[in-house]
């Protein structure tokens, strides 16, 4: 689990085939504190397994479903890319919750400046707008963000001076993909209700149930 606050930037120096999916190595420009081998590491906001960790240099497996998933096939040797090391109990829970399960990816339709900050709008696909909300939290490459609006197809969010420059946001231009990761609590709401009632000890969870008890 994570929280969508970036802890540093790191550098792709190793990418190759393994096993129908790839190894990417890895250099944080952080220093990593006690380093666990296996902790989960967000890499543009996709969870991955840290490896063969040696001073501030990891390696990490993509399954074929994380390049599918995402946007990380794309990358090259010396793309920059957002990391954040795994959330503990007695963190600050500065963002959202984020789980580094990428739903989709996103395209940059807009980039444009809005005083001091950046406004950017992205087209997406609509079957997943419905678990986006206006001043919702979104993860996008592994940044915790608020929603400004959003529509059929699309969704914007407003970023400040300092995310754009300690983040690869700053980076991004119109065309440019994304990695997108909604909040998870709609997506468990919606099976709920959609789904058959569950019994909780407390009553069955339905629709109704919900709605009893303020969550609707």
């Amino acid at each position: 689990m994570f929280t969508g606050i970036i802890q540093g930037l790191g550098t792709l120096y190793e990418k190759r085939p393994s096993g129908g999916g790839m190894v990417f190595g890895l250099e944080t420009g952080f220093d990593l504190i006690d380093p666990e081998e296996g902790e989960s590491i967000a890499v543009n906001g996709v969870c991955l397994t840290a490896r063969n960790i040696k001073g501030n240099r990891f390696y990490v497996d993509v399954s074929p479903e994380s390049l599918r998933r995402t946007g990380l096939g794309r990358l090259q040797a010396g793309s920059r890319v957002n990391l954040e090391r795994a959330l503990r109990l007695c963190d600050r829970l500065g963002g959202h919750l984020v789980s580094g399960h990428v739903d989709t990816q996103a395209q940059v339709k807009e980039r444009r400046g809005v005083g001091d900050f950046t406004l950017f709008t992205f087209s997406v696909d609509p079957g997943l707008t419905r678990y986006i909300v206006e001043k919702g939290s979104i993860a996008i490459n592994g940044v915790s963000l608020t929603v400004n609006e959003c529509g059929r197809d699309r969704f914007s969010v407003s970023i400040i001076p300092h995310t754009l420059a300690v983040t690869t946001l700053g980076e991004l231009r119109e065309g440019d993909w994304v990695n997108i990761e909604v909040d998870m609590i709609g997506k468990y709401v919606e099976k709920l209700l959609t789904g058959k009632s569950i019994d909780s000890g407390f009553g069955r969870i339905d629709s109704a149930f919900l709605t009893e008890h303020g969550f609707i």
